[in-house]
């Protein structure tokens, strides 16, 4: 049965060999293909110089430049509130915002002026009693000269023998009498100076009194000291504040100001040679701070952007960075501000800066992705080879890398990543290939 089995399957089995014969007998043989040099296209830039220029972003908060907090310096009731006196309103410089009651303030001026003015009615009449003694002591000089004149004449008539000797002693009794007189006016005159500065000084007394009076009264009134935007508001109409308590909170409005931090080395190719050696120095860093150009944008909406300055930078670096914190100042924050279209700068925004250097020398710049493994680019030969070369990379700025080493001008960089990048191979530029 098996054997029947095998020979039922052999006529098949013969048919399909007999077709494979004729087909491969009929087929062509296959075709030679040359072999041919590998090449890649890719994209390629002449390398050149170009004058560099550091561009260092940095974020920070925004903050008023100035700020001010009223606080009183005298004790009593507040008697009058401006009716603007709310958070986040803006007030004009010189304006009045606050009263407090003045009353107790003007009864110390007043009490002030009338002592000053008593005291120099003291002056007044310490000046007539002295022009007063002045005469009386002309007068007594007079009659003294005559005293001592008729002493001397009765003095010759008693050493003659023709008056008494009473006569004598009684001339000069009234010699006496009169000298004394003399003597008397003339210390009076003496005492004049010491009174006059004893006035003096109470008269400097009393108008450091009134001069403290009118001080207190002026600080009755809050007047805003340059236009600013209320923050807070702490006392009431009718509440009654001592000396020392807070009254107002506010911020100015005409100049705004964000500390950026920046790397340290940024900073000092920012700057420059020149000025980062002089920015220890403030009359020289001033003027190498002009030269950078800054932009401030709004985190949230970079289409909103402010100009900038840089003016300094803080005493020291960030702790935990070690960043140099650089001052950035905008003037006039508020300018051309039309909510929600146009956003003032306010305070405690999160800002983006945009610092741009000084142009520095003329260095090879070329796209990051010409760079490989952070330290090697792919040229094209004058052959048209690929030629692996090691450069030296002086810093990134954004997608491009500024070459200080390792490339000359006028050499064909790749801009490509090639896989496999095989030395000596065949680069055909994208430009040509199209």
């Amino acid at each position: 049965m098996k054997r029947a089995r095998v020979l039922r399957l052999l006529p098949p089995l013969a048919l399909g060999v007999g077709v494979a014969a004729w087909l491969i007998s009929q087929s062509e043989p296959p075709g030679r293909v040359d072999e041919t040099e590998r090449s890649v296209v890719a994209r390629t830039l002449m390398a050149e110089t170009a004058p560099v220029r550091m561009i260092v972003r940095g974020y920070g908060n925004v903050r008023a430049a100035r700020s001010w907090e009223a606080v009183s310096e005298i004790a009593g009731t507040i008697v009058w509130r401006h009716p603007d006196l709310d958070t986040g309103n803006v007030i004009a410089a010189g304006t009045k915002v606050l009263q407090i009651d003045p009353t107790a303030y003007e009864l110390a001026v007043a009490q002030a002026e009338a002592d000053l003015a008593a005291l120099e009615a003291d002056v007044a009449q310490l000046e007539v009693d002295k022009a007063n003694t002045d005469r009386l002591l002309s007068l007594e000089q007079n009659r003294l000269d005559l005293a001592e004149t008729e002493l001397a004449r009765i003095r010759d008539l008693v050493e003659r023998g023709i008056a008494a000797q009473s006569a004598l002693d009684s001339q000069e009794r009234a010699t006496l009498q009169v000298q004394r007189g003399v003597e008397e006016l003339r210390n009076a005159l003496g005492l004049f100076p010491s009174r006059r500065i004893r006035l003096d000084a109470q008269k400097a007394r009393i108008q450091a009194v009134l001069e403290r009076a009118r001080r207190d009264l002026d600080k009755t009134d809050i007047i805003v000291p340059f236009d600013l935007r209320i923050a807070a508001v702490h006392v009431e109409r009718h509440q009654f504040v001592g000396t020392g308590q807070k009254l107002v909170t506010a911020d100015d409005i005409g100049r705004a100001e964000i500390t950026a931090q920046i790397p340290l080395q940024s900073f000092l190719r920012l700057m420059g040679e020149a000025g980062a050696r002089d920015a220890a120095s403030p009359a020289h860093a001033l003027e190498h701070f002009d030269k950078v150009d800054v932009e401030v944008r709004l985190v949230t909406d970079i289409s909103q952007t402010w100009t900038g300055k840089l003016v300094r930078v803080e005493s020291a670096l960030d702790p935990q960075t070690r960043s140099v914190p650089a001052i950035v100042i905008v003037e006039n924050p508020y300018a051309g501000a039309t909510p929600p279209v146009r956003l003032p700068l306010v305070p405690n925004m999160y800002v983006e800066l945009v610092l741009t250097g000084p142009e520095l020398s003329r260095e090879v710049t070329l796209p990051a992705s010409a760079i490989h493994e952070g330290r090697h680019v792919y040229l094209r030969g004058e052959d048209g080879r690929l030629a692996l070369r090691d450069v030296s990379v002086a810093w990134w700025q954004a997608d491009r890398a500024v070459i200080d080493g390792g490339i000359a001008p006028g050499e064909e960089v790749i801009l490509d990543d090639l896989m496999p990048a095989i030395p000596g191979m065949a680069v055909i530029p994208a430009g040509a290939a199209e």
